[in-house]
């Protein structure tokens, strides 16, 4: 699954999942644009340990909920790079409020960054991947099943796998694939503030799957790395869930093995 010679973008990669992304991208042998919005000093250390692995590492600041930084970012990456091989769209936020309290703002700033930054940084990315490409979307299973205080992050996630579906389609052409991964719960600072409260049942909903563990970055990146390659060329609009098993059996019926 070589990628040597490759150049991939990677939003929100910096630290946690997107972080696993750049680093695990960069050990198959692409050069990495990290895009960050804010803590430039975590930016810059994972860019230093993406050029520890032997290829190039490049920073870029930009709030991919604001079409203009979009803009910018990719004329920065035109000018650098001249192309794009590799799109990961992993940048996410949101709200935790049930929906009953959620308000136009908290809305309309989970769509922005988690689904209309996702189309407008494909028009974007498909513009330099003028000899084809590879594009996945990071999604959750808050797409598909209900979670507490997780309505606006869901319901984006979901408009962002329907939004795979169309691209991938409408790209083929173009010998660019398009596909998305939803996560189960990882651990990390977002997993945290949807679960703050109720802990001991975050516990038993993700860390007790069958697979015996909870879904870790490198899990993640793992998947990510294998699309990203030669090897899933036939793989196109598809939304593969990787949950260690959890959403296949009751929550906290599942045990370890």
């Amino acid at each position: 699954m070589s990628l040597t010679g490759k150049v991939a973008l990677v939003t929100g990669g910096s630290r946690g999942i997107g972080r696993a992304i750049s680093l695990k991208l960069a050990a198959g042998g692409a050069d990495v644009i990290i895009n960050y919005f804010r803590r430039r000093e975590t930016a810059e250390s994972t860019a230093r340990e993406v050029e520890k692995l032997g290829v190039s590492a490049h920073i870029i600041k930009a709030n991919v909920g604001e079409p203009e930084k979009i803009g910018l970012m990719f004329d920065e990456i035109k000018a650098k790079c001249g192309r794009l091989d590799i799109f990961i769209n992993n940048a996410a936020s949101g709200v935790a409020r049930p929906a009953l309290e959620l308000d136009d703002k908290s809305w309309d700033w989970t769509m922005d960054i988690n689904a209309r930054a996702f189309l407008l940084c494909v028009q974007r990315a498909a513009c330099l991947m003028t000899n084809g490409g590879k594009i996945v979307a990071i999604s959750s299973l808050g797409s598909r099943l209900t979670l507490p205080a997780y309505t606006s992050v869901g319901v984006s996630k979901a408009a962002l796998e329907a939004l795979v579906r169309y691209l991938a389609v409408e790209l083929a052409p173009r010998g660019i694939c398009v596909n998305g991964l939803a996560a189960g719960g990882v651990e990390s600072e977002s997993l945290k503030l949807y679960t703050r409260g109720q802990e001991a049942a975050a516990a038993g909903a993700w860390q007790t799957t069958p697979a015996g563990r909870m879904v870790q970055g490198k899990d993640v990146a793992n998947l990510v790395a294998f699309l990203c390659s030669d090897d899933s060329e036939m793989i196109r609009g598809q939304i593969i869930v990787i949950d260690g098993g959890v959403s296949l059996a009751p929550i906290g019926t599942a045990k370890p093995s």
